[in-house]
């Protein structure tokens, strides 16, 4: 058998065996897991526009919250219990199904990024991430404020009560036994969003060896140059923000179905640096790279948790866990990028790596 295959049943196998042994230290573990490839699902999405088209976008995070929102509005009971005009109109709830949730948040996400895209398309660079970083920030704070006067999305208590994954006849938050085995509503997430996840990588790889994916890369190397070539750049550049943001959207969806309850706190500038960091970590515009360091940040702080915990012990708790546990990440990530500055698994080369295989 080709080694390639043999490779790729090794992953499958890994991979379907991977909760079943989580679950035997307790569900955190699989919860832990299941966020982890959640932002694989998200630093991909980024790499499209960070590290194939060379745009810096701190406010990506927005992007997720529009497909969380998007979602919980639209799966819950929060707009017929504040709007009588919409109770009388869906007298059993709005409770969309997640086959059209999917796709309505991709196109929302995509959109939104156009509209992110038109007026920072002359910006490059400190610039464009001052920028970006304030859009993300709006988005936080109009959810945030958007309780009053017309009650849309509850402010800060947030939006609870938000319908679950239903597909293939399977209430994905309930257990559900297959042959004596009985398998929790964290493992069958799990499953979903590995499904998700492949397919994102696979677009991702398909974009990176497509015109549009080397269009990118050229203006990431050098705008002048590519627009010379005749490359539209402007049109360019608003395919990567909405390619990119559908992917944070998507996220958003099952985010919002797996937690059952969405806050604006949960999209903080925070996580959009979290997820910046996750791509620059692991390697800009390579993608097993960007899946090492979405793995290293989503799991490195609940490891440090065991590490937190004693050192806080050790200043008579005068330290908080959490700013500990944040400084550890920050010296760690400091260590790395003093070593590795092209990220711990960088492109072979930067910019150049198509040439070779042309």
């Amino acid at each position: 058998m080709d080694k390639k295959v043999i490779k790729y049943l090794a992953w499958g196998i890994g991979l379907l065996v991977l909760p079943l042994i989580l679950q035997q230290f307790g569900n955190a573990w699989v919860r832990i897991a299941d966020l982890t490839l959640l932002y694989i699902m998200l630093a991909l999405g980024l790499n499209i526009v960070v590290g194939y088209a060379g745009l810096l976008d701190l406010g990506y995070v927005a992007f997720y919250a529009v497909g969380a929102f998007g979602y919980a509005l639209l799966a819950s009971p929060h707009l017929t219990d504040n709007f009588p005009a919409i109770a009388a109109m869906f007298p059993q709830g709005l409770h969309i199904s997640i086959w059209w949730a999917m796709p309505l948040a991709l196109l929302l996400a995509a959109v939104t990024g156009v509209i992110l895209g038109i007026p920072v398309l002359k910006l490059r660079g400190d610039y464009l991430a001052i920028v970006t970083l304030g859009f993300g920030e709006i988005i936080r704070i109009f959810m945030n404020n958007l309780d009053q006067p017309l009650n849309i999305t509850n402010g800060p208590k947030g939006i609870a009560n938000v319908d679950p994954v239903h597909m293939f006849g399977i209430n994905f938050s309930k257990p559900h036994s297959l042959f004596g085995l009985e398998i929790p509503s964290v493992t069958l997430y799990f499953y979903l969003i590995v499904v998700l996840m492949l397919l994102t990588v696979f677009i991702c790889y398909r974009l990176q060896d497509s015109r549009i994916g080397r269009a990118w890369m050229a203006i990431r190397e050098d705008e002048v140059a590519a627009k010379a070539m005749g490359i539209n750049t402007r049109n360019m550049k608003l395919l990567a923000f909405g390619m990119g943001a559908s992917f944070g959207g998507v996220c958003g969806v099952i985010f919002g179905a797996f937690q059952g309850f969405v806050s604006p706190e949960s999209f903080s500038l925070m996580e959009s640096i979290m997820i910046v960091s996750m791509v620059v970590l692991g390697g800009l515009g390579h993608i097993p790279g960007v899946i090492l360091g979405a793995i290293l940040l989503a799991a490195l702080p609940e490891v440090l948790r065991y590490v937190a915990g004693p050192l806080q012990e050790l200043t008579g708790g005068r330290l908080d866990a959490a700013i500990l546990r944040q400084l550890l990440i920050a010296s760690a990530m400091i260590v790395v990028m003093l070593m590795r500055p092209r990220g711990i698994w960088p492109s072979p080369e930067h910019g150049k790596s198509l040439v070779r295989k042309s």
